[in-house]
């Protein structure tokens, strides 16, 4: 029997106009209606994941409806950040490129810094709400499968500095704790989990582009080291990690090569593995599945086979064509199509306009259902 190929997609959903506005007024500081936000979100939550049934996706997700950023709402739900910290230093591109970069780095979210002990807020409030609101949201709509987004302990390290802890290794090691009830929950609540680790390859050219190799390694293998303590109780076939090399427009003329990311990657626990694959930066490397690596029986890959920065519509062929490649590696049992990344990483940076982003969901379910593997 031939199998069909599952669809996905990575996790932020293009938020409502009043929602997002409402997210970056609480995050600049303003006093703002809790209620109407709260009301506000759990309608966005299940009118995104009723969206993602209607079209077909197999796994689905909240959309990161109350979330300011995959990456920075964590410092809602930790205690030890505070202050401000300084603007992040831009990707090395932004030298060769300027005028873009000027463009590029314009808006970010507030961003804290570790100045204490990091430890789980007592009441944890915002997380069982995320988990209440996509339940109901899940049971409403019945999709095939469900997943939940969570910021990995080396992608919060690298967009929030640290301060307190004598080294990035104690750093993400408190992190990783602090985030493991987080992930368990999600877990237990009947959901997989989707650890975010586009550190392990965007943050090269970012945050650590001052590194050496072997400083860089051994950040790398720390974030590993402590993601997979952090998850040592759930099951790596509830799990799937995400890698990226940043979810923007932009050249990607310094961005790691997949064989130095992958590899670094299958040292986690979860099974799946998510990475971009239809971008004109990366699209050439599904030649290292066949060329260069075997991927272990137990192992998935989820490659992106549409671009979250461009408003083009990819035609259902492309899509086949792109999906067909890996599978004719590593089997279609072991292929899920997904997206390079999140269709609105941030509130404030969404790159593809809402109604587009959703029409690119939908022809990546038609896309998938031309492979038969």
């Amino acid at each position: 029997m031939a199998t069909r190929i599952r669809t996905t997609h990575v996790g932020s959903l293009p938020r409502p106009p009043q929602l997002a506005a409402l997210l970056i007024a609480r995050d600049r500081g303003e006093a703002v209606d809790e209620d109407a936000l709260a009301a506000l979100v759990t309608t966005a939550v299940r009118d995104a994941v009723a969206h993602q049934v209607a079209i077909g996706l197999d796994i689905v997700n909240d959309g990161e409806m109350s979330k300011i950023a995959y990456s920075l709402y964590p410092k809602e739900r930790l205690n030890g950040f505070g202050g401000k910290a300084p603007p992040r230093a831009k990707n090395r591109e932004a030298a060769d490129f300027p005028e873009w970069s000027a463009a590029r780095f314009a808006s970010m979210q507030h961003r804290p810094v570790c100045q204490g002990p990091i430890t789980r807020k007592a009441d944890d409030v915002p997380l069982v709400t995320d988990l209440r609101n996509f339940r109901a949201a899940a049971d409403a709509a019945k999709p095939n499968g469900t997943f939940m987004t969570a910021a990995s302990p080396g992608v919060i390290a690298s967009f929030i500095p640290n301060a307190y802890y004598p080294t990035h290794e104690a750093y993400v090691n408190a992190l990783a704790e602090a985030m493991r009830p987080e992930y368990e929950a999600i877990v237990a609540a009947g959901f997989d989990l989707q650890v975010d680790c586009p550190d392990l390859a965007s943050a090269r050219n970012g945050t650590y582009a001052g590194d050496t190799d072997a400083e860089w390694n051994r950040r790398s293998a720390a974030s590993i080291d402590a993601l997979n303590a952090a998850t040592a109780n759930i099951p790596p076939e509830r799990m799937r990690l995400h890698l990226c090399w940043g979810n923007y427009n932009g050249p990607h003329t310094y961005d790691l090569p997949i064989e130095a990311v992958f590899p670094v990657a299958m040292r986690a626990r979860p099974r799946t593995i998510s990475f971009e694959g239809a971008n004109p930066r990366h699209e050439h490397e599904w030649i290292f599945f066949r060329d260069d690596f075997t991927l272990p029986d137990d192992r998935v890959i989820m490659p992106g086979v549409i671009d979250s920065t461009t408003n083009f519509v990819e035609h259902p062929k492309v899509v086949a064509q792109k999906l067909t490649r890996y599978t004719r590696v590593v089997g279609a049992e072991r292929v899920i199509a997904g997206v390079d990344c999140g269709m609105a990483t941030t509130v404030e940076y969404h790159p593809v306009d809402a109604r587009i982003a959703w029409a690119k969901l939908a022809t990546l379910v038609e896309g998938a259902a031309l492979v038969r593997g």
